[in-house]
């Protein structure tokens, strides 16, 4: 088994501890070589040990953890970010290629979380390509976390063989595909995710509606509705899409809530 090299970077004791202790039961293929209660003294460790993952902690006081990854060179490691649960940085994460804990953290999910950050590591490492999305992940990151509204303007989506970045505003519409998912873009391309549908209904803002248990639209490309032989929408693609009954209503008023037009 492959040995990797972390630190823990958190201002709060009891979170380092336990995530060290965490590590060591279910995780023994991480290493943990130190522990720091503010940047500066990960900076140190960095300096002191040669270190393949970062347990960062997002919100920490006088230097937080992006400011802390902009004074490092992050094409080194892996990061792995433990946030406690704010519904709009959770948002955030779920949306890009980024690793990440939620406190408390949980044994299974740190599990997860670690297996999906070494797998992560290794096509870095053997993808330039890859790193350069990783990277842009880490900013898309910050500034929809800093940003004062809840959408989430660029997403990174992971294919089969590495990562993509997507502006939010050029998905026409998403659609199931047993656990994968199909997002169908304003210039006529079609990306293949490895992502359910559900997961992006969690990431996507109140412009995108499900309309259907295998599909979501984006509000703003909707040409119109019909009840003829069915319901279904119309998009501005062309493709006319099933629409439950019973979604219908709840359709029409999130387009007036969106617009305060008449739909």
């Amino acid at each position: 088994m492959k040995e990797y090299a972390a630190i823990i970077i958190d201002d709060e004791k009891n979170i380092r501890e336990a995530l060290t202790t965490l590590l060591e039961q279910y995780c023994p293929e991480i290493r943990v070589c130190g522990t720091a209660d503010s940047a500066s003294e990960g900076r140190k460790l960095l300096e002191a040990n040669e270190v393949d993952f970062i347990f960062l902690d997002i919100s920490m006081p006088r230097e937080d953890g992006f400011a802390f990854l902009r004074s490092i060179s992050n094409n080194d490691y892996g990061i792995i970010f433990a946030t406690a649960h704010q519904e709009h940085a959770l948002r955030a994460l779920k949306a890009n290629a980024i690793d990440y804990l939620l406190k408390p953290i949980h044994p299974v999910e740190l599990k997860e979380a670690v297996a999906k950050a070494i797998r992560n590591q290794e096509l870095r490492r053997n993808h330039s390509e890859i790193q350069t999305v990783f990277n842009q992940s880490l900013d898309n990151l910050q500034e929809n976390i800093q940003s004062k509204n809840n959408h989430v303007t660029r997403i990174t989506v992971a294919e089969q063989f590495g990562f993509r970045i997507v502006n939010t505003d050029e998905i026409i519409y998403l659609e199931a595909d047993s656990n994968y998912t199909t997002l169908y873009l304003a210039d006529g391309k079609e990306i293949i995710a490895t992502r359910t549908l559900g997961e992006f209904e969690k990431i996507l803002d109140d412009r995108f509606f499900r309309t259907h248990k295998s599909v979501i639209i984006n509000i703003n490309f909707l040409l119109g509705y019909s009840s003829y032989q069915g319901s279904t929408v119309e998009m501005k693609n062309g493709a006319n899409l099933i629409i439950s009954r019973r979604k219908v209503l709840e359709l029409r008023d999130r387009i007036n809530y969106i617009s305060n037009t008449n739909f």
